[in-house]
């Protein structure tokens, strides 16, 4: 298989339209999963309607694609590819984050069961993306061999990984909110919850802006500004749930950037 430049361009363009798309629909009302599906519809008869998947399988199956595609891709191709140290670094960020979604994140969730329809859009989604990001690495991307040094990678990567630790540290502050088989939302305490409801989301998008960096690619960048796309409107929606819904939560918070918004 050979890199075809005009496919990535146009899978890159797609993916930006869809970014914008989700931006404007939910920019109105937030997608109806988790806290949002409870609040806009009675529970005991939406659970009639809708079928829904237990969340830690939801989570499981949606996210393993982003994983398995680009390393059928990487199988696929022949020669093998991916030999520079900064194609490998590179790959190891983008199946990192997805390694801990896929099998850390989807093992201690205790989120509310997964609409069946939510949960088929987004694996579409990570089949989708996991084939351009992993096409693109594997079969088009070329980068000299002191690329590691670039400033564009060493402060990319750094990027990535201060985000990458804001959300899986939020997602563990989230979690212990819960207790076991509850399902009951609370006010999020520590961490960056200190100054914004979407502390989570946050970190999940500082990731992506430095892979985005890290890579210097547009599938990265278009990649990037979809996460911005669709979690920064939710944040923006959990927290005016949470606004609503507790009359003791912290008016100092912002949404999602520190003492911005």
């Amino acid at each position: 298989m050979q890199c075809a430049p005009s496919l990535v361009l146009v899978l890159s363009a797609l993916l930006l339209a869809l970014g914008l798309l989700l931006l404007w629909l939910n920019g109105h009302s937030p997608s109806r999963y988790g806290k949002h599906e409870q609040e806009r519809q009675d529970a005991a008869a939406e659970g009639r309607r809708a079928p829904h998947l237990p969340a830690r399988c939801a989570w499981f199956l949606q996210e393993l694609p982003s994983l398995l595609v680009p390393a059928l891709l990487l199988a696929l191709s022949s020669p093998p590819r991916c030999a520079s140290l900064g194609c490998r670094l590179l790959g190891c960020m983008f199946c990192g984050h997805y390694f801990h979604r896929t099998f850390i994140y989807s093992l201690f969730t205790r989120g509310r069961p997964f609409p069946l329809k939510t949960f088929f859009f987004s694996m579409l989604f990570c089949i989708y993306n996991g084939f351009l990001q992993g096409y693109y690495m594997i079969f088009c991307a070329e980068y000299p061999d002191d690329w590691c040094k670039d400033i564009r990678f060493t402060s990319g990567i750094l990027l990535f990984l201060f985000g990458m630790g804001i959300n899986i540290h939020s997602d563990v502050l989230l979690r212990q909110l819960r207790k076991p088989g509850e399902l009951t939302y609370k006010i999020p305490q520590g961490g960056l919850f200190a100054y914004v409801s979407g502390a989570n989301f946050f970190g999940e998008i500082l990731e992506w802006f430095g892979y985005a960096i890290a890579t210097w690619s547009l599938p990265a960048f278009a990649f990037a500004l979809f996460t911005l796309c669709f979690i920064g409107p939710r944040a923006h929606h959990h927290h005016r749930y949470y606004l609503r819904t507790f009359t003791n939560y912290p008016r100092s918070r912002k949404a999602l950037i520190p003492f911005i918004f």
